[in-house]
């Protein structure tokens, strides 16, 4: 038999059981999912890697890897980076809540996906550099982020076939105009047929009844930045130092999404904000089938004639704009791109007084993400941060 101040012992212990329990399943929904496109010169010439390809050859040939942690102080632009050189595995730093991200080199993309405080991870995202299309002039980029709702499953068919849907969609557009140029075609009706296309193989996943997800994706040619976008996903383009927005949210309230859905016989209702009936916080999606008509699946389109002062492309999921400007997170990645940032040492030195140009994309993304976190955003948070200077 315990005594009394055996049952608080006990009681205590089982206190601190189930914190520990909690701390680590916190933690364990903090995790990055980390992609970068870069050029890593090997024995035998150059050649492209993924992030995991990337890691392999890496620990084969020794090459030295910057590897980052990141954390913020109170004020938005006081960015503070830990870095450190080295090959072994006991000098890395983890990402604040996540595993540990590794740069070489400087990317055309990077990408960052993180669960966040979220129980499961609802978001997908997919980037493809330069598939080609037969006959016409050029390759192509596409990049995509998808937000998942009610489930993963519609944000991950269009993370495995979205940008197919698109090839497909641009060959017929060549073929059916005989216009070689990608500047020519009508790229508003090339990416209405791939979101309809797409919102029509989900139906056959039983589950797509109730689940939805928004998506923006940008296909980047050599002379133009075309954005679909279809809910709250975003693209924000910098262009000489300023913010340019190349995608408006559908949100339930915003006026002409607000009259097409009473138009259709839906209402808006304020639930914990103002959802189409009182349900989803999004007025357009690919999937939710028990939602039409109100929610619909057509993109809006911009095409955006790129120009020298296009310095990169942002594409983020609400994760990241729920809590961060347009304006803030172009600084941001500025910064990061333009080596403007703090750095600190594993030792605590400090190094902000080295300009060290850095150069990731991958590294911006991160930062992004981590800055959302710390600003308190709730949600998944995937990134998408695009290269687009031609003299980069």
């Amino acid at each position: 038999m315990l005594d009394s101040g055996g049952e608080m012992r006990q009681q205590s212990f089982v206190i601190e059981t189930k914190n520990g329990r909690r701390k680590r399943l916190k933690v364990r929904r903090l995790k990055y999912t980390c992609q970068t496109k870069v050029e890593v010169e090997i024995t035998g010439g150059h050649k492209e890697y993924g992030s995991s390809e990337l890691k392999r050859k890496v620990k084969d040939v020794g090459v030295p890897v910057k590897v980052l942690s990141v954390s913020f102080s109170s004020t938005e632009n006081d960015i503070v980076l830990s870095s450190s050189s080295g090959s072994g595995s006991d000098e890395r730093r983890k990402t604040s809540g996540g595993e540990s991200l590794e740069t070489l080199g400087r990317g055309t993309y990077g990408v960052v996906s993180v669960q966040g405080r979220r129980k499961v991870m609802e978001d997908a995202v997919r980037a493809e550099v330069g598939f080609p299309v037969n006959g016409s002039r050029g390759k192509f980029d596409f990049f995509g982020v998808y937000d998942g709702h009610g489930g993963a499953d519609v944000a991950r068919a269009c993370r495995d076939r979205m940008h197919e849907v698109v090839a497909e969609a641009v060959e017929l557009e060549r073929i059916k105009n005989n216009k070689k140029d990608p500047v020519d075609w009508d790229w508003e009706r090339v990416m209405e047929v791939c979101f309809g296309k797409m919102d029509e193989e989900v139906s056959g996943i039983a589950a797509a009844r109730t689940v939805g997800a928004t998506a923006v994706v940008a296909v980047v040619t050599e002379d133009q930045v075309v954005v679909g976008n279809c809910g709250d996903c975003r693209a924000v383009l910098s262009r000489g130092g300023v913010a340019l927005a190349l995608s408006s949210d559908h949100k339930p309230d915003r006026v002409d999404e607000l009259k097409r859905i009473e138009a259709a016989g839906g209402k808006i209702i304020n639930w914990n904000g103002n959802r189409v009936l009182g349900v989803l916080a999004t007025s357009r999606s690919i999937g939710d089938k028990y939602m039409r008509p109100y929610v619909i699946s057509k993109p809006e389109v911009t095409v955006t004639k790129r120009t020298e002062e296009d310095e990169f492309l942002i594409l983020a999921s609400d994760g990241l704009w729920d809590v961060i400007s347009n304006e803030v997170a172009c600084k941001v990645v500025n910064k990061c791109l333009d080596g403007r940032i703090r750095r600190i040492s594993i030792h605590g030195e400090d190094h902000h007084h080295d300009h060290v140009r850095s150069h990731s994309t991958s590294e911006a993304a991160a930062v992004l993400a981590d800055l959302a976190m710390a600003r308190g955003s709730k949600d998944n948070i995937s990134v998408i941060v695009v290269a687009l200077s031609k003299t980069s």
